[in-house]
């Protein structure tokens, strides 16, 4: 009887433990995080091109043979360095004539003036006659004219000796020389000596959707609005910038506007033709209930999460949300504080799965790294 009692506890234990393990087996491994609340950045994405901010195509005013070149392909030149030297020679020429023959009329003109003057002390005495004073008086006034007429060539010709010598209208920098020494360039021509493009600073020009557009006007009524320019796959953080203006009309084919920024570019990693990303700071919501966005579910009912139970058991909760910005979902209704969310595994959940918990790695954010790091960001409330 001894043996017999001494087997069936045996067996008994051995059957409870294997129960306990099986219900062990049968929770489901997951990961949580608590319901936080925290200033929440918010952000709209666009894709864009960058643009230099002023683009010069540097061409001849005047006809001549270049003599000299004066910058080095690809380098920055200063505001007023010299692009290209034309031959001035015919312009010179045609300048020393004009002020010869300005010359010329300034020494008729004071003969004429003193005629004039012996005319008029005459004309009291009868010692000459009112058509011979008139006509002097015709004559010295015609070369007076003449004169302004001169100065009005020298200038012309001063300024075409001016035409010879090309300078950067702005500090720039040069592209690909389109001209060579020794050529002959003319004013009619189209294809310029270099082409000029000023990067620092830059503009951005990229597009959003026209919903995101009240969002942005009331960011720019509120003052600067920043902006961020990222690379194309979003893992590199290339300027900080401010918005500029927002586009005077919509595109009705695709629904967007186009927004230009403007950056710095004090580290040269913005080039004119370049497609990036942007990233515009709108608002900031404050003090927001928040929970990660892999918590966030979506079915056929709408949007859902899965809350931890102090018994290791799920239940559905239904929410309404807000902004999404760097990995974080702003709840508006449906979480208290306090209370815990599923983040992981969630397909295999229903309402009263027996789960095993886990935490899940924090999310690295904007307002935890103190950068910019792209994640998913989104506006508007849903």
């Amino acid at each position: 009887m001894l043996v017999l009692l001494v087997a069936w506890r045996w067996h008994g234990d051995k059957g409870t433990a294997g129960a306990a393990e099986a219900a062990g087996h049968t929770a489901i491994r997951v990961e949580t995080a608590p319901v936080q609340r925290r200033d929440v950045p918010i952000y709209l994405e666009g894709l864009g091109t960058v643009q230099a901010f002023y683009t010069v195509t540097m061409t001849a005013r005047v006809d001549g043979q270049i003599e000299k070149i004066g910058f080095t392909e690809g380098e920055t030149v200063a505001k007023g360095s010299l692009i290209a030297q034309i031959d001035q020679r015919p312009y010179q020429a045609a300048l020393d004539q004009a002020l010869a023959v300005k010359a010329k009329d300034e020494a008729t003109l004071l003969s004429a003036k003193a005629d004039l003057e012996r005319y008029i002390e005459l004309a009291p005495q009868e010692l000459t006659s009112k058509q011979t004073l008139d006509a002097q008086r015709a004559l010295v006034a015609g070369l007076q004219a003449q004169i302004k007429g001169d100065q009005a060539t020298i200038d012309n010709a001063r300024t075409q000796l001016a035409y010879t010598t090309i300078t950067a209208p702005m500090e720039a920098r040069t592209g690909i020389r389109l001209v060579d020494p020794g050529n002959n360039v003319h004013a009619t021509d189209t294809t310029g000596i270099v082409v000029l493009t000023q990067v620092h600073p830059i503009s951005f020009i990229f597009t959003l959707p026209e919903d995101d557009l009240p969002a942005v006007s009331r960011a720019l009524a509120a003052g600067p609005v920043a902006v961020t320019a990222f690379s194309r796959d979003e893992k590199a953080e290339l300027d900080h910038g401010t918005l500029a203006l927002i586009d005077n009309q919509i595109d009705q084919a695709t629904g967007t506007a186009r927004l230009k920024a403007t950056f710095p570019n004090d580290a040269g990693q913005l080039w004119p033709g370049e497609f990036l990303n942007a990233r515009v700071l709108v608002d900031t919501a404050h003090n927001a209930m928040t929970i990660p966005s892999a918590a966030v579910q979506r079915g056929p009912s709408g949007v859902f999460t899965y809350v931890l139970k102090p018994n290791s058991t799920v239940e559905v909760r239904p929410l309404q949300i807000g902004a999404e910005s760097n990995a974080l979902t702003v709840i508006t209704k449906g979480l208290s504080d306090g209370e815990t969310v599923i983040t992981s595994n969630q397909y295999r959940l229903q309402p009263g799965s027996a789960v095993r918990t886990g935490t899940a790695a924090p999310l690295r954010t904007a307002a935890t790294t103190g950068s910019g790091s792209p994640g998913n960001t989104n506006s508007g409330a849903r």
